[in-house]
């Protein structure tokens, strides 16, 4: 049979591929068929332009080919002779594979689909994981005040565990008026652009003398040095955004050592693997408390997902992303038209 497959072959070269792919299963294999995976814009946008500290393995800087994306949902369309956790046509998550037609994993390496909830939204599973995991890291009380730094897909989710969490405010900042729009209508009850010049004073204000909690997910140090700035003494700060260029000095003992802040890199590959414990969950966990959120429409991930493209768009999708002053906040790959 055939496997479809998104890939980078150079800097600012994406292409879908069409290879040979061998089906045959070992005795605890599972052979997925997808249905959607969803674009990670962040860390795929990173491979697309080849920037630094795309692994934490090592420098990759000039290697290529590279295979981007790393949640997706379909359904199960044989098993191995071992297999006992599924059988043919349930529907299942796959994290860590790229954005792919078919799939081939070990039974314990997918994940199950709750009844209840779409393949759209299961796509997401492994995306919103991470924002599980900063959000867990800071450990929020009941009634302490959250701000969320960047509202990409990362951000909007955290705005909402922010608040399941018992986060109150919750405020959110970033650039774009309608990703600001959509924190409000998900949970933040304060948004700002950062670039207003009194930004740190109104929260400060809002937050009564500084967020406790805040969720760094832009990326870049100048949003980090913001929160810095206007989070409360003794405040935490978890780093979710991958901020990969170290482009600007920060004032270690003003802002950290001096305000007693706490920092923690809620990068995914800091979890455990096997048993979970306050503040750091597993992937199977926090997979199996998303679904029950998604299922009672506790947390809502239809309004992140604003574009469902055909893997064929490939090249066009990735140039969207990159060069659009307001690029889609969600894209689906929709994979079930491929055979």
């Amino acid at each position: 049979m055939k496997v479809s497959t998104v890939c980078f072959t150079a800097q600012e070269k994406a292409v879908l591929l069409t290879k040979e792919f061998d089906s045959f299963l070992q005795g605890d294999e599972v052979l997925v068929k997808t249905d959607y995976s969803l674009i990670s814009a962040g860390t795929e946008l990173a491979n697309y332009y080849d920037l630094p500290n795309t692994s934490i393995y090592g420098d990759r800087k000039g290697q290529f080919p590279r295979t981007p994306g790393y949640s997706a949902a379909g359904h199960v369309a044989a098993v191995g002779a071992d297999v006992t956790d599924f059988k043919v046509g349930d529907n299942v998550i796959v994290p860590w594979s790229g954005h792919c037609s078919w799939f081939k994993k070990k039974q314990d390496r997918i994940f199950p689909v709750l009844p209840g909830v779409s393949q759209q939204e299961a796509a997401a599973a492994h995306i919103a994981s991470f924002p599980f995991l900063g959000v867990r890291k800071l450990q929020i009380q009941l009634g302490e005040s959250v701000m969320v730094a960047g509202l990409g897909l990362l951000g909007l989710l955290s705005v909402q565990l922010a608040k399941l969490s018992g986060g109150y405010p919750v405020l959110a900042c970033d650039f774009s008026e309608d990703r600001r729009k959509i924190a409000l209508e998900t949970g933040a009850d304060y948004v700002f652009d950062p670039r207003e010049d009194d930004f740190i004073d109104k929260v400060r204000e809002l937050s009564g003398g500084g967020p406790n909690a805040v969720v760094e997910v832009t990326g870049h140090l100048a949003g980090l040095q913001q929160a810095l700035e206007y989070t409360a003494p003794m405040g935490r700060i978890s780093i979710l955004g991958c901020t990969r260029i170290s482009d600007a000095p920060i004032n270690v003992y003003k802002y950290i050592h001096g305000k007693g802040i706490e920092i923690y890199g809620a990068h995914t590959f800091t979890r455990p693997k096997f048993e979970s414990r306050p503040g750091y969950w597993t992937e199977k966990d926090d997979y199996a408390v998303f679904m029950k959120l998604v299922k009672a429409g506790a947390l809502k991930i239809e309004p992140l997902v604003n574009k469902i493209v055909s893997p064929e768009n490939t090249p066009e999708v990735y140039k969207e992303l990159g060069t659009s002053k307001q690029p889609p906040l969600g894209i689906l790959f929709d994979w079930t038209r491929f055979e």
